[in-house]
């Protein structure tokens, strides 16, 4: 056989084995980074929002003479052990309500009206949530870093929603269960030696929901959904307040 063909094939065969044996380094070593948060503490905490609407007689672009009120809130106590420095697993709960009853509104498109009154639905959803939560320092510094928290969840709620039909309403019951997981980085900031303020968005999820409905008490009805989400929504940038002991 010919000398260059036998040369060819040994590189062929130990090319794979070099190249495995090397090693890169892209500077994304996090074995010396600097402890923020100590292996063995707990952080307890969470976030809270509250938001209220009212009004009377509003229009906007189509819509006129709405008179409405409603509030959303939300909230979601956490804890969290640490099992090595800077990474923790924990658990957070999440509670979430909110409401909205219309007396009147109306849109106007091309000279044809439509009007809606006596619409009223309230919805109230609870949330477990499995989490797994990394703290990367910034430089040496013991006050800022970023973090990140997965979660796992698992969630159950209902709603109700009642509608003025001539003359007497249409109402529908419906119940929701769902499973996620969600990628939420964020940044945190001692205030103090034990407490911390922190923002973060939701900005990868993946979402199954199904939700079953009875309608009049006579009519039953189901829909599922599947979502993912990929995208930073400035809207859903939270805040909380922690302590760590």
């Amino acid at each position: 056989m010919n000398r260059y063909v036998i040369a060819a094939i040994t590189v062929l065969m130990l090319g794979p084995l070099t190249a495995r044996a090397q090693r890169y380094d892209r500077g994304y070593d996090m074995s010396h980074q600097s402890c923020f948060v100590k292996k063995g503490s707990w952080m307890v905490g969470g976030t809270a929002n509250y938001s209220l609407h009212d009004m009377r007689d509003y229009s906007f672009l189509m819509l006129d003479e709405i008179s409405s009120m409603g509030y959303d809130l939300v909230v979601s106590p956490a804890f969290c052990y640490m099992r090595r420095d800077n990474l923790g697993l924990g658990m957070r709960l999440e509670y979430s309500r909110n409401m909205s009853q219309i007396d009147t509104a109306g849109l106007s498109v091309a000279g044809m009206g439509i009007s809606l009154e006596d619409y009223h639905t309230i919805k109230q959803q609870y949330t477990a949530k499995a989490i797994l939560r990394n703290y990367i320092p910034l430089g040496d510094s013991k006050r800022f870093a970023l973090v990140n928290e997965t979660q796992l969840s698992l969630g159950w709620g209902q709603s109700k929603m009642a509608m003025r039909s001539g003359p007497g309403f249409d109402g529908s019951y419906a119940t929701t269960s769902s499973i996620g997981i969600n990628i939420c980085p964020g940044m945190m900031a001692f205030a103090d030696e034990h407490f911390a303020v922190e923002f973060s968005v939701n900005m990868l999820g993946l979402m199954y929901s199904k939700t079953s409905q009875v309608h009049n008490q006579v009519s039953f009805g189901s829909t599922s959904a599947t979502s993912v989400n990929f995208k930073i929504n400035i809207l859903s940038i939270g805040f909380g307040l922690y302590y760590y002991l």
